[in-house]
């Protein structure tokens, strides 16, 4: 027997929308003053990777590295799986490189191995720029594909939707001072693709519900809409935490590299499960709703 989700969505749609504003504001305010946290992806430095044959801590590590003067303020993250990451904020030279492998070596762990990987200014910029455009152009061909297949009002509600849970996203991990590296864009574009799954899948119910509907008056069509969303609500929940289950076990149990992939996927995914029900829809309503009525062709009369 399937659930029946009797809610009226569009008139609780108002409080979601409140809570998207607050936390937009806030996203914007965090973004003009602090900005994003980037990982060395995103920004020039020298990050090295260290295995590591014998169990070190942050505190044993730190003071070699520091007494070092290879970069102001190095940061060391200790993995569960016997890695340790060591980021700088500068490029490192050969010489430098070779200076921490020995002192590394010598004074803590004689069989580490090491990979470094440096990104120099111009190429953070230019993954910075490129993973911009990957957004912008996402966006764009979901517009044209929404709108040859259903019309322009679901086009701009879809593109909205997911520029929303996109956008709060990476206000989350403003505001939190979170690592935005390769994989947080990864993250951010699949849950560009959830969330648009989501949203089609109740306007294409929404579309097949019009069809048969008399439609007399406005609140005709906010019946439709509560009736579509109730009809896709337990398959959206189902897709949702399906998802979120496996993205909280790799946050749990997966390795540090793929820790803030599966943390943006958690939060997009809730921002995405949402938004389809309480924000796009809504808004398709809000566009239909100013919709002009076609003009009645004028009754023919006989002589």
């Amino acid at each position: 027997m399937r659930f029946k989700w009797n809610y009226d969505f569009v008139k609780l749609s108002k409080y979601f929308y409140t809570f998207s504003i607050i936390l937009t504001i806030a996203g914007i305010i965090s973004l003009a003053v602090a900005g994003l946290n980037y990982g060395v992806d995103f920004r020039s430095g020298s990050n090295v990777d260290v295995t590591l044959t014998k169990p070190l801590t942050e505190a044993q590590v730190a003071p070699v590295v520091e007494s070092l003067n290879l970069s102001k303020d190095p940061s060391i993250s200790v993995g569960g799986d016997g890695r340790m990451s060591i980021r700088f904020e500068t490029v490192l030279t050969d010489t430098q490189e070779n200076q921490l492998k020995q002192a590394f070596n010598k004074q803590l762990d004689s069989g580490a191995s090491f990979e470094v990987n440096t990104v120099d200014p111009t190429i953070a910029k230019e993954l910075e720029r490129n993973a911009l455009w990957a957004v912008l152009l996402a966006s764009l061909g979901i517009i044209i594909y929404v709108t040859i297949r259903f019309e322009w009002r679901f086009a701009v509600a879809s593109v909205v939707a997911l520029l929303h849970d996109a956008f709060l996203v990476i206000s989350v991990f403003s505001i939190f001072r979170l690592e935005v590296d390769l994989t947080f864009i990864t993250a951010v574009l699949t849950i560009i693709g959830y969330s648009l799954n989501d949203t089609i899948v109740i306007f294409d119910r929404i579309r097949s519900n019009l069809r048969f509907a008399k439609q007399r008056k406005r609140g005709d069509v906010a019946d439709i809409v509560n009736k579509s969303i109730s009809q896709t609500m337990t398959r959206s929940l189902n897709t949702v935490l399906t998802v979120f289950i496996a993205c909280l076990l790799l946050f749990i149990m997966g390795s540090e590299s793929i820790r803030m992939f599966s943390l943006a996927m958690m939060i997009g995914l809730a921002f995405g499960a949402y938004s389809s029900i309480f924000i796009a829809s809504p808004l398709w309503l809000v566009l239909k709703n100013r919709q002009k009525p076609k003009a009645k062709a004028p009754s023919k009369t006989t002589a």
